[in-house]
């Protein structure tokens, strides 16, 4: 069952992935589509909307015919399935391959070409090829005609249909010399060979994002009330008596069977238990549906090894869960009542009641998915010179090609002579003579131009990269986002919640030489005067003790602390303070002995807490936000990186400087003190002085410097309105992706450089070889291939890359 905001089509005319991208591409530029995602091999597409109003399958299916394909959307029986792979290219292979391989043990092995019967029987034979196998082809070719454009099918048809219509022509007029039958069907045989390997090949760069989509089970134990425990009222009715809830005798009872309220007093003592007493409450049932039934509120039971199957809140028992999907980091994550799970991850060792928060696209889940589709369907700024060239690539190739083959057909000699020139520093051929020369010359241009490796260059390497990023727990927005973490030079980091771990941890208490206070009395007197209060220092300090001390006429004073009066036994009832050391200082508290033990700690930009009993100071607490223990590795993978490390902080300059100086950040490169505005007018200086600027933060706060840096990266638990600002999400709450987000951007960028100059090359060289005679329409037909080999593999690279280490 689709999501209302989900449409999937069924697209045929696809021949190789370029032609995918082109339906990615038409499917995109619908408005109100959010994504698009299309599979060569499914041959089928899928649509994400902006909203369910916006659904507009018409304007889809008018786009793909634009595009020169054709489309339906799924039947309902075939929406969410997922097909077969095609046979055809299996078909082509097995047929093509077979024929080919019998002419070349004929003309090569037996040496039968110049036998009278022999040149027939391969006309039969490759003509079957040319028929049947090279019908994908030229219906390809055909369907980009009709709407005023070309692609690759088109120069596989003119090249194949050449070599075998000049064969064909020269076998009929009788006019003897060498036929290339052969050659025909190898071009139709080693490209549809090609585009076999190219699509088992790439199907392992969406390996990530398929195991994502298998993530959530198909089914669930849904808890529900048995359907002979709820009477016609909505009432449970009476049963065994299992559970059981009370009612009087009287008529004043309210829906769950207790008194109202009224004269009548409910009195235990009196209370009768009968049948007419006792209302049984029956155990919740347990039946298995398929997932797309659970709605919000619906209530699932878990047992040790099962699949979350939507996004949740534990009601009922406790257990460990891996969600090394969601976050990347396999040590599983204690759940107890009030904890969140998500769809997909693993119950592992105990029984959990949940209920349902969210279902469908709304999941965390399903959220990472469209992520990781966007993703793969997105188009870097890079690739727009490829697609310019791809625009007119054809129509030039073609043209290249008629002049070559008039070349070789007008002039002979003059061709032959250059070539002959040219031999002795490359190779040597052995070329037809006559218009046969031309026809080869022209076949070869067009085929070993196939313009497939270039526009294969930058989506293979975006969809391996962003693939191996979700496999880490980092989410790319897109093609551009990844585009531009490549080409960072400084990385800004926000302090709280992004270098450090944003919770106080609590150090001490450090009690005066001869106080009469033992550390578990200062923790436990501590504790108590902190519980009442709602500030995120008393929160730490609550904490450190059950805190049970009976206290009277407890207030809080903003600002300073809290105080209260405290029994003490033999000593009366005393005043006791909690606060600033300034605080106590005005209130008469002693704390000259305290000075010496507190400047380090004030240096470092650390908080000072004073519990005071009477006028003498009975302990002192040292609260910081401690740096997460990675911190420092991580400012120096940043640095190995070639990048500027920078922290950016609206908290107090000691604190940034100590934070700096443990993190490993350069003093010159720290700014303290600064509104959420200023933040993003910091990344403008570092943008004015030439740094392409990376920004990585979690808070609201943080957004404006996430949308003015070139790169926003939020970490974790981030806000909502920082994830929306970012560019790259880490799922983890943890900085330690940073690195490995931009290191796989750097390695990305690298290999799309690589896959557009081998492309480039590849052609250029090609071309002027084929133009020139020195390479078969053969041998072109297998570079071809090999060419889109080389690409795709090393955009795979990107999946097996290693993560950056500490050291």
């Amino acid at each position: 069952m689709l999501a209302p905001t989900t449409t999937e089509l069924l697209v045929s005319g696809m021949t190789c992935n370029n032609c995918a991208r082109h339906v990615t591409d038409a499917l995109q530029g619908v408005p109100h589509v959010r994504s698009a995602l299309v599979s060569l091999e499914q041959r089928r597409a899928s649509v994400q909307w902006n909203s369910s109003e916006s659904r507009n399958v018409s304007a889809l299916l008018a786009a793909v015919t634009q595009a020169g394909f054709q489309a339906r959307e799924t039947t309902p029986a075939e929406a969410g399935t997922v097909p077969g792979k095609q046979p055809r290219w299996q078909l082509n292979l097995i047929l093509g391959l077979s024929v080919t391989a019998v002419l070349v043990v004929g003309e090569w092995a037996l040496d039968l070409g110049a036998v009278g019967w022999f040149p027939w029987l391969a006309f039969a034979l490759a003509g079957v090829v040319q028929g049947y196998c090279g019908a994908q082809f030229y219906v390809g070719a055909w369907r980009q005609l009709k709407v005023g454009q070309s692609n690759m099918d088109a120069l596989v048809a003119l090249g194949s249909t050449t070599a075998f219509g000049y064969s064909t022509w020269a076998l009929l007029a009788g006019g003897g010399g060498h036929l290339y039958f052969l050659d025909a069907a190898a071009i139709i045989s080693l490209i549809s060979f090609g585009h076999w390997l190219e699509a088992r090949v790439s199907e392992q760069a969406g390996a990530a994002l398929k195991s994502l989509l298998q993530l959530a089970p198909a089914t669930a134990r849904r808890l529900t009330p048995p359907a002979e425990a709820i009477s016609p009222s909505g009432r449970p009715a009476t049963g065994p008596l299992r559970g059981f809830s009370l009612a009087t005798s009287s008529a004043k009872t309210n829906a769950v069977g207790m008194p109202s309220p009224g004269k009548e007093k409910f009195d235990l003592k009196t209370l009768a238990f009968s049948p007419s007493t006792v209302r049984a409450i029956p155990p919740m049932e347990e039946t298995e549906v398929p997932v797309v039934e659970l709605k919000v509120g619906d209530k699932v039971r878990l047992r040790p090894g099962d699949r979350v199957p939507v996004d949740g809140v534990v009601v009922e028992g406790a257990s460990a869960v891996n969600e090394a999907m969601l976050t990347g980091e396999a040590l599983p994550v204690d759940k107890k009542s009030g904890s969140e799970l998500f769809a997909g991850t693993i119950n592992l060792n105990g029984r959990l009641v949940m209920r349902v928060t969210a279902v469908g696209e709304t999941t965390a889940l399903a959220h990472i998915v469209a992520a990781v589709q966007r993703a793969q369907s997105s188009r870097a700024n890079i690739q727009r010179l490829g697609d310019r060239i791809s625009s007119v690539f054809v129509p030039v190739i073609v043209t290249v090609a008629v002049a070559a083959g008039l070349w070789w057909g007008c002039a002979p000699a003059a061709a032959g002579q250059v070539h002959e020139w040219l031999a002795r520093f490359l190779w040597h051929s052995h070329l037809p003579t006559g218009m046969a020369a031309a026809f080869v010359t022209a076949a070869a241009v067009l085929i070993v131009a196939c313009p497939c490796a270039m526009g294969l260059a930058t989506p293979a390497a975006i969809m391996a990269s962003a693939n191996a990023a979700a496999r880490r727990g980092i989410l790319i927005r897109d093609g551009v986002a990844l585009e531009k973490a490549g080409r960072i030079t400084a990385v800004i980091f926000d302090k709280t919640g992004t270098l450090t771990t944003g919770e106080l941890a609590v150090v001490g208490p450090w009690t005066p030489p001869g106080s009469q206070w033992s550390t578990d009395q200062v923790r436990e007197l501590t504790a108590a005067l902190a519980a009442p209060s709602n500030h995120p220092v008393s929160w730490a300090l609550a904490a450190i003790r059950s805190g049970k001390l009976s206290l009277e006429n407890w207030r809080e004073l903003a600002g300073q602390g809290v105080q209260a009066q405290w029994s003490s036994g033999a000593a009366g009832v005393q005043t006791v303070r909690l606060g600033s050391l300034p605080w106590l200082s005005e209130s008469g508290v002693l704390i000259s002995a305290a000075a010496a033990t507190a400047e380090p700690w004030t240096a470092e930009g650390a908080t000072l807490v004073g519990l005071a009993v009477g006028d003498s100071l009975a302990g002192v607490f040292t609260l910081r936000d401690l740096a997460r223990k990675n911190a420092a590795s991580v400012v120096r993978q940043v640095g190995r990186l070639g990048l500027k490390p920078y922290l950016l902080t609206g908290d107090n300059a000691a604190t940034a400087a100590a934070l700096a100086h443990e993190a490993g950040i350069a003093a010159d490169h720290v700014m303290a003190g600064v509104r959420p505005e200023q933040k993003a007018e910091f990344v403008q200086r570092l943008q004015a002085r030439g740094e392409r600027v990376a920004f990585v933060g979690d808070g609201i706060n943080d957004a404006p410097a996430l949308t003015q840096a070139d790169l926003g990266i939020a970490v974790g638990r981030a806000s909502d309105v920082a994830r929306e600002a970012a560019d790259i999400i880490l799922l983890r709450s943890d900085v330690e992706a940073v690195p490995a987000a931009l290191d796989l951007a750097r390695a990305a960028l690298r290999v799309i450089k690589q896959n557009l100059f081998w492309a480039f090359f590849y052609n250029a060289l090609g071309v002027p070889l084929a133009a020139l005679g020195f390479i078969s329409p053969v041998f072109c037909a297998a570079a071809m291939g090999l060419s889109d080999l080389i690409v795709i593999g090393n955009a795979l690279r990107l999946l097996r890359r290693r993560q950056l280490t500490a050291e």
